[in-house]
Order: C-alpha cells, then structure tokens, then sequence
C-alpha cells in the first residue's frame, strides 16, 4: 500500500524539523563500536546480536538535532568483549582526529558495557584535549520496548555541547548519571543503573532542564601511545590456596607486566608472593591492586606477602586502580619504555 499524501507530508514535515534544529548546532562525531546499545533479538537464535549501525541508533533519536549537528563514525560493531590493545589504538586514534578538528565540539561514542569502564580509563589516558568524550551503551537491546540507548544517546549529546563538560576528560554517562573514566565501574550484571564510582560517586546528573555537575576529576595524566602492539601484561588473581603457578605461567611465556588482583590492602598468600619474587627476578614489573571495590593497596602489613614485603621486594602499589585499569596504565607505561619501580610508581601514585 502507497503511503497517502497526508501521511507524506507528515514525514517531509518531520524531516525538515529535525534538519532545521541542526543547522547551526555544534558538530559532535558519534563514533560507533558495537554493545548491546547496537543488538537486536536475532529470531533463529532468539538472543540479542549485532544488528544496528550509529544511523540506526541516531534515527530514534529525533529530538537530538535540538541541541548539536551528529556526524556518524560506525567504526566497528562488535561486543565490548572483543575490545582489546588494537582496536583501543583504533579508538583513540579515531577520537583524536574528530576532537583535533576545529569544528567538533566533542565525541560520543557508543559501546557495549561489559568492557566499558576499561575503554574510558584507556580513552582518558591517551586522548588529550580539553573538548568532551562521553561514552555510552544499554543494558537493554533495541528489540526491548524500554530501550535505554536513545536516552543515552540525547543525554551525550546535550553533554557534549555543555560548556561545563570541557576539561572533565573522559566521561560516562548512562541513566542520567554522569561518572569520570578514573573510578567507574560496572556494579550490576542487568540493572540500567549499573554504573557507578564507589566512595567517589558521580559527578555530575542531567536533568530534563540543564547538566548539572558537582565536581571535576583531577586525578588524571596523558600517556602517548609509540606502538601499533602493546606489551603484554596479565592479571592474576589471588585467592584462598592460590600456589602462584599462573602468575610463573604467565613469566615464563614472555610476559612484559603484571598486575596481582590481591587481597585487602594489597595482601597474598608465601606462595604468590614467591611468585611475585620470580617475576621481579626476571625483570618484569608486578603492579600490586586488590579485589576490594573502594580503597587502596597500601606497603602497610608486614607478615610474608603483605603490602610492605611486596613493596620492599620492588613490586609497584597501584594505588586505588582496579586491576583491569591498573593493567591498562601499566601496558601504557611499559610502550613508553617506564620500567623502574620508582618511575611506575610515580605513574600511579598520580
């Protein structure tokens, strides 16, 4: 059936709103991974796969075009758990370009949230400039009628082009909240309000009016990136009964980092801390976090394989990095030929 002529003009009139509303509005570049916030309920499989592009997504989106001109970059669609060092490279890479142009007031990128708050903290470490990135993504598919992608979506928009979002870096935002890249993390396996910052909280809302913000991050530094391949670095976990084979596994097969998901304060078992030892005796940097959600590791027990006997074994402290973004400093640093344990843990202790 041929849509009627009212029906016609129903649309051209649409159209020709939402093209006024842009012009004239500050250029923000959508770039497009892949997540959730890009799946649809595939109906052979009956689960969400990848299924639709940033113009899909910017397309239930109409009202956007009241506040900035969207330029679409679908750089890949792929799930957040195929992120790695390569198409973070590409990432950055892509973001930098679009903020280095004079016309583009910030960056949205969308993504999918299981890896989510590891892409912030590597964007807020290699992207330098003042102009915003906010990054985005659903807990939901585009085939769920409560769809939370197109909300996040306007929200980044209206952040983007927010004169206040300058100099924040690196910024999420899902749920109208707003985290810092530093301290977010993934707290709730469904929950569209997953995202969180611990002790910290977020730091800024938007609301239906105006983005309010409450603070600015300032714990925050830019580590260029000199290679295409970045040194390997593995996390190991502690536990109870760890032996440290997996941490001597990873030493002996050429690893260049790694960081120990410790206990506490920074705390491990004789045998982990002997493997700690192996690793350092072959000169390959350990970098000391906890499984604790808030705090930091401390040099502060000093039973064998406390803080302290790690530390004064030349291990690094990473501080209150989480051991997925402790291990993304640490890859940064390593590419930048940072190997001492004074100069790493200058890095981290910034």
């Amino acid at each position: 059936m041929k849509p009627s002529r009212a029906l016609l003009s129903m649309l051209l009139f649409a159209s020709a709103t939402t093209t006024s509303f842009a012009q004239n509005k500050p250029v923000v570049q959508f770039i497009a991974t892949g997540g959730t916030i890009a799946m649809k309920i595939d109906p052979v499989k009956n689960a969400p796969v990848p299924a639709i592009s940033g113009d899909d997504l910017l397309a239930t989106v109409p009202d956007i075009g009241k506040y900035a001109t969207i330029q679409v970059n679908n750089l890949s669609n792929v799930p957040s758990d195929y992120m790695d060092p390569p198409r973070w490279i590409a990432l950055t890479r892509a973001v930098q370009a679009s903020l280095d142009r004079p016309d583009v007031a910030g960056v949205i990128v969308s993504h999918g949230t299981d890896t989510l708050e590891e892409t912030a903290y590597w964007l807020d470490l290699t992207v330098r400039s003042d102009k915003p990135v906010v990054l985005i993504g659903a807990q939901r598919n585009a085939s769920s009628p409560d769809f939370d992608g197109p909300r996040n979506l306007l929200n980044a928009a209206r952040i983007a082009v927010d004169e206040q979002s300058k100099g924040k870096g690196v910024m999420l935002a899902m749920n109208n909240q707003i985290n810092a890249a530093r301290y977010v993390t993934k707290t709730h396996t469904a929950n569209v309000e997953t995202f969180n910052s611990g002790d910290f909280g977020f730091i800024g809302e938007v609301y239906p009016d105006r983005v309010i913000y409450s603070s600015t991050p300032s714990r925050r530094q830019h580590i260029p990136i000199q290679t295409d391949k970045m040194p390997e670095v593995e996390i190991v976990a502690m536990y109870g009964g760890a032996d440290g084979a997996a941490l001597r596994n990873a030493v002996d097969r050429g690893v260049k980092g790694i960081v120990v998901q410790a206990l506490g304060m920074g705390n491990m078992n004789q045998p982990m801390f002997e493997a700690v030892k192996y690793a350092l005796s072959k000169k390959v940097p350990v970098v000391i976090s906890t499984r604790v959600h808030n705090g930091r590791v401390l040099p502060n027990y000093g039973f064998v394989g406390g803080g302290k006997t790690s530390f004064d074994a030349g291990a690094v402290m990473a501080d209150d990095l989480k051991p997925a973004k402790a291990r993304i400093l640490l890859m940064l640093l390593l590419q930048r030929g940072v190997t001492s344990q004074a100069d790493l843990q200058a890095a981290f202790s910034r």
